[in-house]
């Protein structure tokens, strides 16, 4: 991670120089003539560079800034500045809220995934030093966005990770690492599944080489309350199944365990800011590969609850594997609330884009704070429906459930077929009734340019929201009590 500095005092004044400027207000001495001549208002993120050696620049953070203007101007520097090692931002005006939002905004800019290459291309910034009136205030508003942040980049080291390199054996092994922060971490291997009668997340992994694994994350937070549930979508390679999906684009289904990483990344953030809320995770982890032990389509699945569900598309495994670790996670640990995280359906993408999540739930108080907690981070959801007749389309003429709808049905209506809304009330089948949100992040866990909050690739999306949910409904008194 980038390595930051709060310093009443500049270290070395020959270093790059970073000015944050609020729109409409004073500008640096010697600014004006340069930022008239560019016609600069100080929007969120404009860069103005000023006719200095050392290299200055302005950047400007809106009217009145907030969080989010803050990290999206620190995002926008990171990228002007890419290539400097050290940088030194003039953070004196700021309040130590803001200095501390534009350090994060410059930590998310600057993450790379370099894990892989034999060799670094050029400079790269490495060090950022931020002048604070009040260095102590500043560092104590970093700390829980420093927390947040951690788990964030941990989340877009998991998702970038190639699948010859992050199976489900090495997953556990980086999750059960975490262990070191003060969780406690608990892997299923197949025998223990086998045991324990997890028949959806089983068939999903059979084919694999490296068997299919369940890891639970815990936090016991600091009061006797029953824990916050987040339950994500670990399959770290989707060919599709027996139901292959086409070449064009299968690459990217090494990010198909955005949710697991999401949610374990959230653990993370928990645990290093000391939440006093009890959380759990439960990641089903799985291969979705092909070969002789392959489940089938129109094969008959018993899962832990002991319900049947009829598979109609092998490509459809997200829900399966969130079935079991949905019923795990509400038999075992009796929780508040529980939040399913997943790349589960390509319908979301083409209702939403790359914009905003899918939002789904059986709790509207839940389903108002998780959008909260999005809208607060820049990591923006949109409330769709489960309706009654997206339930009744799932009735198995054989078993008590089918996972999905069949594509590519007669007529206009089969070709557009809400499978978002159906995968969402497949699940909800399966939360039996707990307070249960549902996000679905295909399409935001990864993006292909760099986009306001960091650069290209893995996003990180849902760690900073799970965070700020938990931080804003589960940590007050009055929420210590089980529902």
């Amino acid at each position: 991670m980038l390595g930051i500095r709060f310093r009443r005092a500049a270290p070395d004044p020959a270093l790059p120089l970073l000015v944050p400027v609020e729109e409409g207000g004073a500008l640096p001495e010697g600014a004006s003539a340069a930022a008239d001549a560019a016609r600069f208002k100080a929007g969120v993120g404009r860069l103005l560079d000023l006719p200095a050696a050392p290299r200055r620049a302005l950047v400007g953070l809106g009217r009145a800034p907030g969080r989010l203007d803050c990290e999206r101007a620190g995002v926008a520097a990171a990228r002007a500045f890419g290539s400097v090692p050290h940088l030194l931002v003039e953070a004196r005006s700021l309040a130590p809220a803001q200095a501390a939002a534009l350090a994060s905004g410059l930590a998310l800019g600057a993450w790379r995934f370099d894990a892989h290459r034999t060799r670094q291309e050029g400079p790269r910034l490495g060090r950022v030093t931020l002048l604070a009136e009040d260095p102590a205030a500043a560092r104590a508003a970093f700390a829980p966005l420093e927390a947040a942040l951690r788990g964030t980049l941990l989340a877009r080291e998991l998702v970038s990770e190639p699948a010859n390199h992050l199976t489900t054996r090495s997953f556990a092994k980086r999750l059960e690492a975490l262990a070191e922060f003060g969780l406690h971490v608990d892997v299923l291997g197949r025998k223990r599944l086998t045991r324990a009668g997890f028949g959806a997340l089983l068939a999903v992994g059979a084919a694999a080489e490296t068997p299919p694994r369940l890891a639970v994350l815990r936090w016991r937070g600091s009061f006797d309350a029953p824990p916050v549930a987040l339950i994500g979508k670990g399959i770290v390679f989707d060919t599709g199944g027996v139901s292959i999906k086409p070449a064009g684009g299968m690459a990217a289904m090494r990010a198909d365990m955005a949710g697991a990483a999401a949610c374990a990344g959230a653990m993370l953030a928990l645990a290093l800011r000391g939440s006093p809320a009890p959380a759990v995770a439960v990641l089903p982890l799985a291969e979705n590969a092909v070969g002789a032990e392959s489940y089938r389509p129109g094969d008959v699945l018993r899962t832990l609850s002991g319900r049947t569900v009829e598979v109609v598309d092998t490509d459809a495994e997200g829900r399966l594997v969130l079935a079991d670790a949905l019923h795990h996670a509400r038999t075992a640990f009796r929780p508040r609330a529980m939040v399913t995280v997943a790349t589960l359906t390509g319908a979301v993408v083409r209702a939403l884009g790359t914009e905003r999540a899918g939002l789904f739930g059986n709790e509207e108080s839940l389903m108002a704070s998780l959008a909260a907690a999005g809208e607060a981070v820049g990591e923006p959801l949109w409330p769709l429906p489960i309706g009654a007749g997206h339930r009744a389309d799932l009735a198995s003429e054989i078993a008590d459930i089918r996972q999905c709808v069949p594509a590519g049905g007669a007529g206009w209506a089969g070709r557009f077929i809400p499978d978002a809304s159906h995968a969402a009330a497949f699940l909800r089948d399966f939360a039996g009734g707990a307070p249960w949100g549902h996000l679905d992040i295909a399409g935001v866990d990864t993006q292909e340019a760099p986009h306001a909050l960091g650069p290209s690739g893995a996003t990180g999306f849902g760690v900073r929201l799970l965070d700020a949910l938990v931080a804003a409904r589960f940590e007050a008194p009055d929420h210590h009590a089980a529902p």
